[in-house]
């Protein structure tokens, strides 16, 4: 528990009104999207930079932990206070402070509302292609922190990409920036990569400077159906093969399409045994175009029904599938355990079928689906808490499916990060020189461990 003195010096640094310590208060900033729940001493809400400064060095000077929080969408744990100690939330930091429309940039605040902030260029004819699909309620801060992905990344890459500078505060209190505005430089190391996933233990951000791009004049989407894995991971690479990089590529594997038709009736082929959201864009003309010879590559991979979207609405229906997913998912067991695995294009129906082995030997429902088009795929382990053992074996399947990715030189995190959820297997995937040296940054930037410690490396 922090002392009344020290809550009394918070209150000082930000007002009476920006410090919470009731016991309901506090339980709302104690979860995030995983079913871990713990409960901090306080909840500030600081209102500048200078004020995040301060707060850090008060808590260097009394050696209390810090957890930087945005909306708390994370999926790994990365904002829990685990042992207690305060969270610090950025949502009051919230203002979009400009757009360059001759240089293609924006500054922001990291608790703008990442649907917001696209919404608001483009507005003005530019694009910010990041697309998490918690992009109605989280916030470009925890974007950062996470370098959060998408189905936008096979073509625009990930958040990382358009992180052109960060105003930072160390855990030291210290504020500094990195990178800047040019599209260049090479003056010293990279901090701004190094920051962005660091999962909030080597800084605060405070504000960010984008790049942006032209927002393309038109986007065609299409919702194909093919008779086995094996054909819609093959249209994949058949299509980029074909010097066509879609916009999205979705998978969605066969547990998930009898999800999804059973709840909702969509009308989803009783042939089909996996579905891929195709979506491109650009120039009105070459997108027609790309529509179709997309058709012509895929028809001899075992297509069953390809649905071309017409206009803005129909588009809307074919993104229905996908979006219906995880609402459907709640019908196969209350408890998901949703992990986010890369591997090589070529390498998914591989590790699908690795999973399905893993399911089968464990008899644990899993459903697939994500971003086939970078590897991507969201595995949910679906358990019922209630049934004695269930939560120890879906462990075990979730240490197997690591393993299955690695095997495939793929990785355990593509887009939600370590934070406590991943911690116990970093090991499989990271060299003890690899942790070790990971570990010697953050004491670096970090020597009294006060900011978002316990996450990320093992303990």
């Amino acid at each position: 528990m922090l002392e009344s003195r020290i809550i009394d010096q918070l209150k000082k640094i930000v007002g009476d009104d920006n410090v919470a310590t009731d016991r309901q208060d506090l339980i709302c900033y104690g979860y995030d999207a995983t079913q871990m729940e713990f409960l901090p001493d306080a909840v500030v809400h600081p209102g500048s930079p200078a004020e995040i400064a301060a707060i850090l060095k008060l808590a260097n000077a009394e050696r209390f932990p810090v957890f930087p929080r945005g909306a708390g969408s994370g999926f790994t744990g990365g904002a829990l206070p685990k042992g207690g100690g305060i969270v610090l939330v950025t949502t009051r930091l919230n203002r979009i402070l400009r757009i360059d429309t001759e240089n293609l940039i924006a500054e922001v605040e990291p608790g703008v509302v990442t649907e917001q902030f696209q919404l608001a260029v483009e507005k003005l004819g530019l694009f910010y292609p990041p697309d998490p699909a918690s992009l109605k309620f989280s916030t470009l801060g925890g974007n950062v922190a996470e370098n959060a992905g998408g189905p936008r990344c096979v073509k625009y890459g990930v958040t990382r990409d358009f992180v052109m500078g960060l105003e930072v505060v160390l855990p030291s209190g210290e504020i500094i920036r990195t990178g800047g505005e040019t599209y260049k430089g090479v003056v010293g190391y990279d901090l701004t990569r190094l920051l962005c996933g660091s999962e909030g233990t080597l800084g605060v951000i405070t504000k960010i400077i984008f790049k942006l791009l032209p927002l393309p004049e038109a986007k065609k989407t299409m919702l194909t159906v093919f008779d086995s894995i094996d054909g819609a991971a093959k249209a994949v690479s058949t299509i980029i093969g074909g010097k066509i990089i879609p916009t999205t590529l979705e998978f969605m594997d066969y547990a998930t399409l009898q999800c999804v038709e059973k709840r909702f009736n969509l009308g989803i082929p009783a042939a089909g045994r996996a579905v891929l959201l195709i979506e491109v864009d650009g120039d009105r003309e070459l997108i027609e175009k790309q529509a179709a010879r997309i058709q012509e590559l895929i028809k001899p991979l075992g297509l069953v029904e390809c649905k071309v979207a017409k206009d803005a609405a129909e588009s809307e229906a074919l993104w229905k599938v996908r979006r219906l997913v995880s609402p459907s998912l709640r019908d196969v067991n209350p408890t998901k355990y949703n992990e986010d695995i890369v591997v090589p294009r070529s390498k998914v129906p591989d590790v699908i079928r690795k999973i399905d082995a893993i399911a089968q030997k464990y008899a644990i429902p899993i459903v697939n689906f994500g971003h086939a088009g970078d590897g991507n795929i969201h595995v949910n382990v679906m358990i019922d808490k209630e049934i004695p053992g269930m939560e120890e074996k879906a462990h075990e399947a979730i240490a197997e499916i690591f393993k299955a990715a690695l095997d495939l030189n793929g990785t355990m995190s593509g887009e939600h990060g370590v934070g406590l959820a991943k911690q116990p297997y970093i090991p499989l995937e990271l060299s003890p020189v690899q942790i070790a040296t990971m570990q010697a940054v953050k004491k670096a930037l970090d020597p009294n461990g006060i900011l978002n410690p316990g996450k990320m490396f093992p303990t």
